[in-house]
């Protein structure tokens, strides 16, 4: 089996389906089959679609002083 691009088991959410468009408010999706959802629905019709997945933002990273570099 091939390996997708995050992992072999992924959640079904109309939020990276293939089938949805996010709307202009940025809240819900419009689906060509089910109509307006929530981002978090999912339907038999599910089409995973890596491009439209988001990734998390990275942590911050801690600020470092001179001192901390000193033995």
């Amino acid at each position: 089996m091939k390996s997708k691009l995050f992992s072999n088991k992924i959640e079904p959410s109309c939020s990276y389906c293939s089938h949805g468009n996010l709307s202009k408010d940025n809240l819900m999706i419009l689906c060509e089959k089910k109509g307006i959802v929530d981002p978090y629905f999912k339907c038999r019709a599910f089409c995973y679609s890596p491009l439209k997945r988001m990734p998390k933002k990275p942590n911050k990273l801690p600020t470092f002083d001179k001192s901390d570099f000193e033995l």
